[in-house]
């Protein structure tokens, strides 16, 4: 079994396949159940953002694997093959862990930096672990990635320098605004409407009001919903107004405002052309109207940018936006914290992987052990030897075994942590002339969280024993 992430984002594709190919809701639960019942994939979990769509996979066979993906993204997505394959990329073993653990650091991120890619892998990982779709493996690669994005923001520059969608598109409308972009003064006492209450559209409000907006209204198809982050409002900054409608009054609420921010989930456009000219209608001769449009697919028509006093920021003009502030610096330390944790994952699984050969190992022993035993125990029983002395043989044979086992086992792990380790497994495997079939089953069984092999007592006796190797390692 090996590491597989097939995707595409915006390094790869242009935005209308982009939002095309983005899935959310039920869809994306129904996306992670089909990925794993491939016949090829043990594992799997999708992170699906704005910016990006990509499946992880735990796969038995690189070329099935691909193919079966790949076939279940251009039937989600509706994309013809011949335009999906060339945005997609694909990275395997090595590649696509080193690229995981890239992504939830920011440094893969439209705006690098951004804030929010962590909080997103989390969610995939989430949403994959209540659906049934996420194993040990990628449990433990998940771990990693977010140890790592964790690491990138309290060590390094990149948390206080990287910014967020929101804020690099609220820093372009104040350009457009005509306001010299300042902090808390980038919307100097505009009104802005907020068209969405996601977990995007809570970024928004805090934004805008941090920004120095007047007034904010939130407008959703459910009112209840855009009345809970309106009122919020105020704590993000004193003397702001939060208002809510419904998408009934929509177009009111564009018309009195400065700048729109929509981030809905919608499947069409929310923002329509009629909607405009209608505001328009209200509106003062000669003010400006900003759309903000975040959402994937595009809430806003594109046609209304050709009407006068329009400005369309979207997701074409926000690509790339935002990197420069990102100093060579940071973006050197955060790679640094990448290739360290994923060193550390590597040694981690090469360790791990010599743990079915050391428990094969163990077994084998501790059946020769009981047979051995056994026999002695027939013959000493007909000179009347006590139980009390049979139990005490036992046991000090036992000692004897394990302790002999001990330190061999314990130092082929720390040499199999090191690259090319796996040839320790191998030598351990000819000297004690180990079944294969019982390597196999216990790697079986560890995948499958089960701590047995075959459910016999000499298993179960073997994984105490590592467990005690662990831990006697640990102290000495």
């Amino acid at each position: 079994m090996s590491v597989l992430v097939i995707g595409l984002s915006h390094r790869s594709a242009p935005v209308p396949i982009l939002e095309r190919a983005c899935v959310g809701g039920d869809t994306l639960g129904k996306l992670i159940d089909d990925v794993a019942r491939l016949p090829d994939i043990a594992e799997a979990f999708v992170i699906s953002t704005c910016n990006r769509v990509e499946v992880y996979a735990e796969a038995a066979r690189f070329h099935g694997a691909v193919n079966g993906i790949t076939e279940l993204l251009v039937r989600y997505s509706g994309i013809p093959a011949d335009d999906l394959t060339p945005c997609l990329y694909v990275h395997y073993e090595d590649r696509a862990v080193q690229h995981l653990l890239a992504v939830a650091s920011g440094l893969e991120s439209m705006v690098v930096g951004e804030d929010q890619i962590l909080g997103q892998v989390r969610s995939a990982l989430k949403l994959a672990d209540q659906r049934g779709t996420l194993g040990r493996a990628l449990r433990d690669l998940g771990r990693t990635a977010l140890r790592a994005g964790k690491r990138a923001r309290a060590e390094t520059g990149i948390d206080g320098l990287g910014l967020s969608l929101v804020s690099v598109g609220i820093d372009l409308a104040a350009e457009k605004l005509r306001i010299i972009p300042n902090g808390s003064s980038r919307l100097s006492s505009r009104h802005v409407l907020v068209i969405g209450a996601g977990a995007m559209s809570g970024l928004a409000v805090a934004t805008a009001a941090r920004s120095g907006a007047k007034r904010i209204v939130v407008a959703n198809r459910t009112p209840e919903k855009a009345e809970r982050l309106a009122a919020v409002v105020p704590e993000h900054a004193p003397g702001a107004v939060g208002e809510a409608v419904g998408f009934a009054g929509l177009a009111d609420a564009i018309a009195g405002a400065d700048l729109v921010i929509s981030c809905t989930g919608a499947a069409g456009v929310v923002v329509t052309g009629a909607m405009i000219r209608s505001a328009q209608e209200e509106r003062e001769p000669g003010r400006d109207l900003i759309l903000l449009d975040l959402a994937m697919p595009r809430d806003v028509d594109l046609a209304v940018a050709d009407l006068p006093g329009v400005h369309v920021i979207g997701m074409d003009e926000l690509r790339g936006s935002g990197g420069a502030a990102v100093g060579e610096a940071e973006v050197a330390a955060v790679r640094a914290i990448v290739e360290e944790e994923f060193a550390a994952y590597g040694s981690a699984m090469r360790a791990a992987s010599v743990t079915p050969t050391v428990v094969a190992l163990r077994a084998k022993a501790a059946t020769v052990v009981d047979a051995e035993l056994a026999r002695l125990a027939a013959r000493l029983t007909a000179d009347e030897l006590s139980g009390h002395a049979l139990d005490e043989i036992a046991r000090t044979v036992h000692r004897v075994v394990d302790k002999l086992l001990h330190s061999p086992t314990v130092r082929v792990k720390e040499l199999a942590s090191a690259p090319g380790g796996e040839e320790y497994a191998t030598a351990l495997r000819v000297l004690f002339d180990l079944d294969p079939r019982a390597v196999e089953a216990v790697t079986r069984a560890d995948r499958q969280g089960v701590d047995e092999s075959a459910g016999s007592a000499d298993a179960n006796r073997v994984v105490v024993r590592e467990g005690a190797d662990r831990r006697e390692t640990q102290q000495g």
